[in-house]
């Protein structure tokens, strides 16, 4: 592998065995249940300080053998980046929703994802940031498995209409072209009727030496 790809092969990042892998994905679940159980209990104020400090008592237990970075990320079967720490799609981040991308024969990158209120911003839709985001990694994902990965360099939103959440949504992205060591993409998510909400035109371009 060329020297600009060492960013994304997760050299010298942490390696995980399978059994840790299964655990922390477990655990990463159960905090990110927490999370929208916090956004939407309408518990008593006693119930919700007896909670916190439950929560706050397994801080230490956790912190007790601490890393200096986040576990490593890698390139899967297809090509797709596999970012295990990522806020969109890592299992083992519990503020990623998380999302699953597939990689299509066609060069188009899928994912199909329900997202939850905790992602909410104006009332009943996603908030706009976390659109850009999650087309900002499926853009990306679609330049490594077209076998041109880069960083982002621009990425140009359209906000066509409100994207809803707690509904299915589909994310999609492919290469439109390749100019040196710059990948354009082009990305969207429809909602539940096949209509666009958010549009997304990337420019990821590969580091040089």
């Amino acid at each position: 592998m060329s020297e600009p790809l060492r960013i994304f092969n997760g050299q010298g990042r942490p390696q995980l065995g399978a059994d840790q892998m299964a655990a922390l994905t477990v655990l990463a679940a159960a905090v990110r249940d927490l999370v929208e159980a916090t956004l939407l209990t309408d518990v008593d104020p006693a119930t919700l300080l007896a909670t916190a400090e439950a929560v706050n008592a397994l801080v230490p237990g956790l912190d007790a053998v601490r890393r200096a970075a986040p576990p490593v990320a890698d390139l899967d079967g297809n090509g797709v980046l596999r970012q295990l720490a990522s806020p969109v799609s890592g299992r083992l981040n519990p503020i990623a929703p998380p999302i699953e991308i597939v990689a299509l024969p066609d060069g188009t990158v899928r994912s199909e994802f329900t997202l939850s209120p905790v992602y909410e911003g104006p009332p009943g839709c996603v908030h706009g940031g976390m659109s850009a985001m999650i087309l900002d990694h499926v853009a990306g994902a679609a330049a490594a498995f077209n076998g041109t990965p880069g960083m982002t360099a621009t990425l140009e939103m359209r906000y066509r209409r409100p994207t809803p959440h707690s509904v299915p949504l589909v994310a999609e992205a492919r290469t439109d072209r390749v100019e040196g060591r710059k990948t354009f993409v082009e990305a969207r998510i429809t909602d539940l009727d096949g209509r666009t909400t958010v549009e997304a035109t990337g420019m990821f371009v590969l580091p040089s030496r």
